[in-house]
């Protein structure tokens, strides 16, 4: 038996999908989920075969929910998306459905679905290019234990290398998220991020004195190692 979960804020869309899906007598549909967290916690308890997924959802969208799973499951995504995020399906994804969409249209990405089974690599392949759009550049999402943190971009003070991991730093403390420097440092505007030492990306309106050619001060007293290669990126930066 093929188990799904179906994701998204919109009754309707879910009804659809499972209506839809009542033609695949080997299809379970082992829960319906309203938003991403709810989704989250579906997929680590059910550990479903199949997901179909909305990207545009209240809280943390599709993108986000995914970035958070250690082993994301196979996606058909359903969504109203512009057509850069298309191109990056394509690329991708096995399918996705552009709301509204037949029962013929679903039957095509099904097909497919069965034909090609997606692998974790394209489900990370897909959200690396979706993160250069700007709008997935304004927040940070991080699993805290059993709980989920939305960090605003502008409250981060500094990244830093952490072996398979990057610390992200703010007032609060710092929070862990298995990503790599050099995805932070393509995807976050080069004029308020800048990356200073391989192991340090810092926001430069947190700088308050760069000490020499081999040092950074930070307004919390943090001092961060400036390479050769992180003083000119700052130099440009800053105009000096």
């Amino acid at each position: 038996m093929i188990k799904a979960i179906i994701i998204d804020d919109e009754p309707l869309a879910r009804s659809i999908v499972a209506e839809y899906l009542q033609t695949y007598s080997q299809i379970t549909i082992v829960q319906e989920c309203g938003d991403g967290f709810e989704g989250m916690k579906a997929i680590g308890q059910h550990q479903p075969d199949l997901v179909f997924l909305d990207v545009q959802m209240p809280k943390i969208n599709g993108f986000e929910m995914l970035e958070l799973l250690d082993q994301p499951p196979a996606v058909i995504f359903t969504t109203a998306f512009d057509e850069f995020a298309m191109r990056a399906f394509e690329a991708h994804a096995i399918d996705y459905l552009l709301k509204p969409f037949s029962k013929e249209r679903f039957d095509k990405a099904m097909e497919k679905w069965m034909k090609q089974k997606a692998t974790p690599q394209h489900t990370q392949a897909l959200l690396d290019t979706v993160a250069a759009q700007q709008e997935e550049q304004q927040r940070v999402v991080v699993k805290t234990g059993s709980s989920i943190r939305i960090i605003p971009i502008q409250e981060v003070l500094y990244f830093e290398a952490y072996d398979d991991y990057v610390k992200i730093h703010t007032k609060d403390g710092y929070f862990l998220k298995k990503k790599t420097m050099q995805y932070f440092e393509n995807t976050l505007d080069p004029k308020v991020f800048v990356r200073v030492h391989r192991s340090f990306i810092i926001q430069v309106a947190e700088i308050t004195k760069i000490d020499s050619a081999d040092e950074v001060l930070l307004k919390s007293g943090k001092r961060v190692p400036l390479s050769r290669t992180g003083y000119g990126k700052l130099k440009t930066v800053l105009g000096i």
